[in-house]
This record gives C-alpha cells, structure tokens and sequence, in this order.
C-alpha cells in the first residue's frame, strides 16, 4: 500500500470515530499540511465516502450520521493469511507505534472472527514456534497448516502426503510435535511412525493432510524449534568440517549459531576443573558442521578469536594458512 493510500484510509479512521475534526488536527495527525488534507477528503468524496464539510470557527469535516463501512467479511484462508502476516510483522523488529498497530489490527480482526475459525486460528498459533525473522518463501497449504496444527494441539497422528527435495512423494504416517517457522519457511517436526525416526518436514511440500483416530505422547523435553536447527545442522553438504574451539558455548554461538553447526565437549583438560561443566566454563568444545562452501569458515575463525584445531578437511587448513598469509602481507606494508 502506498503512502497516500495508507493516509486516506487512516483519514477515514480519524472520521468514522466520530465528531468533526478540523483541518488543522487532521493535518496533525496525518502529518501533512492542510492543503493535502483536502485533496485526501476529495478522494475520499469519489470514492462515494459522505464527508460533509462544516463551516465556521470550530468547522472542518465529519461523516454523514449513520454511514459506516461494510462488513469485514474473511474466509478462513484470509483470516488465516492476515493474523499470520501480523504475527509475523510482530518477529520483524517493529517499532512501538507500529506493533500497536499490528496488535490493534488483530485485535480488531479477532473480535469479527466466527467462533470456530477463532478456535482453529488459536490452536494454530499455540504450535507455532519462531525461530528468526521471516523471508520470502513458497507460503504452505492453509488447509494442511490447519489440520497439521489441530494434530499437534490433541496429539493425534495424521497422515501426510510429501514431496522431499528430489521430487520423490511418498505417504506418511506423522506423530507432529509442533509447527515451527525458520527463515521464512514452515516446517513441522516429528515422529516418521513408518521408520519410528524424528524427522523435519517442510509444509509448503505436503501436498494433503489427514487426521487419523488414535493418539501419541510427545517425549519429555522436546523443542520442535530446536530440532529444526538440529536437523540443518546435521543435514548432508558437500563438505563435513570438524573443528576443536576453545571457549565458552555461547562464545562460540555467536559466530556458529545452532543452525549452522553442533556442538559437544571433546574431553576435559588439566587447565579446568573436570567438575566445572556449565555453559560458561572454558573448555576444549567439537563442533562439526556440514557447509556447502568452505570460503565463509576462515574469516569466521579469525573472528572468534579463540584457539582452535582443524580436525577436517585439509582442504580448509589451506584456506587457513592462505588467510593468514594475506593478512600478514597486508600487515607488512607501510
């Protein structure tokens, strides 16, 4: 929506609330002068809007008593779309003003929303993980989004049929944990029950979803969000870097966050308490990833600044060395 456009709607607001507002505060609060205050008023005038125009010390416009606009009037697809875009919005680092907007807006949409389409919306959003800001991305099936979260909501199994990255579709049997959005994409994490595996899928790739009788329990301690970052971390890429970083977890994580590689301890050292294992000791940690390019992973070193042995492959000790050499040539030159 454009600028203009956003200000005769907000101008409309401004008049259906009630009374007559001079130019002068209309100006104000839309932050232009009282000229283009006028011209918004004409637009709203052909747009068949009934603003009248009220002569004298105190005058300025109003609405004709009794007009209002339609009735909102949502599907649950519509509904579903725009309460998702506002949470969304919410995760997108708005400014005060505007997450009072975002908040007033779902409030305003819930309050017109059918009972049972508020009920669904509701369980939706109670499964629903973030675990960054959004992006651009294929948007899921509304309909599977629906039906996948009413799964998680009761524990219920529910079949899915699912086309993976090679194309291949198979039917699954799904025991879904939680519904969780990372980089813009949804995902909903799992029991496979056919390989009795937990598995990640993408719901833009579940073609159908289908409730099924029976019922699951979910094992004590599981995060869906976390196992969706696990599983990057652990997913196949053409090269599997293994590395040992001395420091601390979260040292380590502000470089490496769990999307991008696993962490564990490597063995305890004569420099440390064996007894001393929490998060912000200093210890020996392996962390293994599994990248498509190795190019990033020398600068990401440095800036750790941190002591570090390369495990595998040699082929990123040579970007290494290669780094190291042109920082020191850089460092030379006067």
């Amino acid at each position: 929506m454009s600028r203009p456009t956003g200000r005769v709607l907000t101008l409309l607001e401004l008049l259906q609330s009630g009374g007559t507002r001079t130019v002068a505060e209309l100006a104000d609060r839309l932050g232009v002068e009282g000229r283009t205050v006028r011209r918004y008023v004409n637009q709203l005038i052909d747009l068949d809007v009934p603003v009248e125009s009220v002569r004298g010390r105190y005058g300025g416009y109003r609405l004709s008593p009794g007009y209002r606009l339609p009735p909102l009037m949502l599907g649950d697809d519509e509904a579903l779309a725009v309460l998702l875009g506002l949470v969304a919005g919410r995760r997108a680092g708005l400014t005060g003003a505007e997450r009072t907007a975002n908040e007033t807006a779902s409030a305003k949409i819930r309050r017109v929303l059918p009972r049972h389409v508020a009920r669904r919306l509701d369980t939706l959003l109670d499964t629903l993980a973030f675990t960054d800001r959004p992006g651009d991305f294929d948007a899921p099936d509304s309909g599977v989004l629906l039906t996948v979260a009413d799964a998680v909501r009761h524990r219920r199994p529910v079949s899915v049929r699912y086309t993976d990255r090679d194309g291949r579709r198979s039917e699954r049997t799904l025991h879904p944990y939680g519904i969780v959005a990372h980089a813009g994409r949804w995902y909903v994490t799992g029991e496979d029950a056919g390989i009795g595996e937990d598995r990640t899928f993408r719901l833009d790739r579940i073609a159908d979803a289908r409730a099924l009788p029976g019922s699951f329990e979910v094992p004590a301690g599981t995060d869906p969000a976390r196992c969706v970052l696990s599983g990057f971390a652990t997913a196949e890429y053409r090269h599997e870097v293994t590395l040992r970083i001395h420091g601390t977890a979260e040292q380590i994580r502000t470089r490496l966050p769990a999307a991008v590689a696993r962490l564990e301890e490597h063995e305890p050292t004569a420099d440390r308490d064996p007894t001393d294992r929490g998060p912000a000791a200093e210890r020996w940690l392996r962390v293994e990833l599994r990248v498509e390019r190795l190019d990033w992973l020398p600068p990401v070193l440095a800036s750790l600044d941190r002591p570090f042995v390369i495990e595998r492959p040699a082929e990123l000790r040579d970007l290494v060395t290669a780094l190291a050499d042109r920082l020191a040539s850089c460092a030379r030159r006067t």
